[in-house]
């Protein structure tokens, strides 16, 4: 008769004097990654040196106009203007983004049309279109155009549009992030367009509009340099009158790089802290 095999006694296993450590992670070598940093640092070094200690750079005459006056004010002209133009262009682009996205399709092609031409020229030839404004229109409501105009004006017209074209298709790239569940879900509650964009559009599609936007502020700042072709007074052009009369153009230029660098970190530093602000309760958010 055949034993069920569940029945039968089962014996326990075999006890063995091995009693080995069970065996050791050893990460692997990374022999390459080390020698190529260890080769970075070593150029880092070189250039550092032979930047600190190249007399050609005239160290003492960047510390002697870092903080001058004329360079004070011009690096104040930059920021009043990058500041006055990120308000108004995003607050133009804003309107032309909602219009590109109206169904009403004159407003529609509207806001095309102008994106389209003011992201197809370039930025200087703009500002040169607007400073020669007054040979097309001499006298704008019975006064002067060169007197109504003058270059600071310029340049805030200028750099606005230019702007707002920008700004426009990163507010509707914004816009159309948001899931179309909670535009129906605002609608269903009876708030109106109006209410909708600015209760439950803009809010969240602030979190797609930062990043490019910082990226845009950052931009402007830099972009404002431009303006100094129409002899507004900004920090590049500040630089410029100094070195024009001393002829030491390369300290001057390492005057305004450092305070654009110094500016832009400083500005970095605050979108990071701004997209980890609007970022809040997203999965990968730091």
């Amino acid at each position: 008769m055949a034993v069920p095999t569940d029945a039968l006694p089962v014996s326990p296993p075999a006890e063995t004097d091995d009693q080995s450590p069970p065996p050791r992670i050893v990460p692997a070598r990374r022999t390459g990654q080390w020698l190529a940093a260890a080769v970075v640092l070593l150029l880092l070094a070189v250039i550092g040196t032979s930047v600190v200690r190249n007399d050609a750079f005239q160290w003492p005459v960047v510390g002697e106009y870092f903080t001058s006056a004329s360079v004070l004010r011009g690096l104040g002209l930059t920021l009043w203007l990058t500041a006055v133009v990120m308000v108004l262009g995003f607050a133009l682009g804003t309107l032309l983004a909602v219009m590109r996205l109206s169904a009403n399709p004159v407003l529609a092609h509207v806001s095309r049309g102008y994106i389209w031409l003011l992201r197809s020229t370039p930025l200087l030839v703009q500002l040169l279109f607007w400073f020669n404004i007054g040979a097309l229109y001499p006298q704008i409501f019975g006064v002067r155009t060169v007197d109504l105009l003058g270059p600071v004006t310029i340049a805030v017209i200028g750099l606005t549009l230019h702007e707002a074209a920008y700004a426009a298709e990163v507010v509707r790239g914004g816009i159309l992030s948001v899931e179309p569940g909670q535009i129906e879900a605002a609608q269903s509650l009876g708030l109106g367009r109006g209410r909708r964009l600015r209760r439950i559009v803009l809010p969240q599609a602030m979190r797609a509009i930062v990043p490019p936007a910082g990226n845009m502020l950052i931009g402007t700042l830099k972009g404002t340099s431009i303006v100094s072709i129409i002899a507004v007074q900004d920090l590049l052009y500040s630089v410029q009158l100094v070195y024009h009369r001393t002829y030491q153009v390369v300290p001057l230029l390492l005057v305004a790089t450092i305070w654009y660098a110094a500016v832009t970190t400083i500005l970095s530093v605050g979108q990071h802290y701004v997209e980890k602000y609007y970022a809040r309760g997203t999965v990968g958010a730091r």
